[in-house]
């Protein structure tokens, strides 16, 4: 069985109430029962971990290298746009990782379409609501059977 961890950045426990004209009114708790019954069909175990602190990320990215982790899928938040700190913390342990948002970041503010994160990563997927988390989570499982 492979492991993913998804890493959720700030605010997004607020999901449901949060300007859900923008992400939409499916709470966090939401997103993560209807991937854990996706992943149950992929044989892939999930691990959802929620922090507004960016060290708390990064000590996650680095446990899941420790731990043996398959996979990353991550929705930085505001990080997206600041964070070389969790962007290095990807680099670092060379976890196939997908960055995942649930608006279309580059139809929004202009300091929202930069992601320092994405280049670390092997994808980015945005725009797609909760449905992004679906996505990674298929992408990833695409890759373990090819290997």
């Amino acid at each position: 069985m492979r492991r993913v961890r998804v890493l959720n950045g700030p605010n997004l426990n607020l999901l449901g109430t949060r300007e859900p004209d923008i992400y939409g009114h499916q709470t966090l708790t939401d997103i993560e029962k209807k991937l854990e019954e996706e992943a149950g069909s992929y044989d892939i175990e999930l691990d959802f971990y929620q922090s507004n602190h960016e060290g708390d990320i990064i000590d996650r990215i680095h446990e899941a290298y420790r731990a043996g982790y398959d996979g990353i899928i991550i929705n930085p938040g505001a990080f997206t746009h600041y964070s070389y700190a969790i962007r290095d913390a990807i680099c670092s342990v060379n976890i196939p990782t997908i960055e995942v948002h649930l608006s279309n970041i580059h139809s929004r503010d202009e300091f929202r379409s930069k992601s320092v994160i994405a280049p670390a990563c092997i994808g980015q997927i945005c725009g797609l609501g909760a449905d992004g988390y679906s996505a990674a989570l298929f992408v990833l499982h695409r890759r373990f059977k090819e290997r």
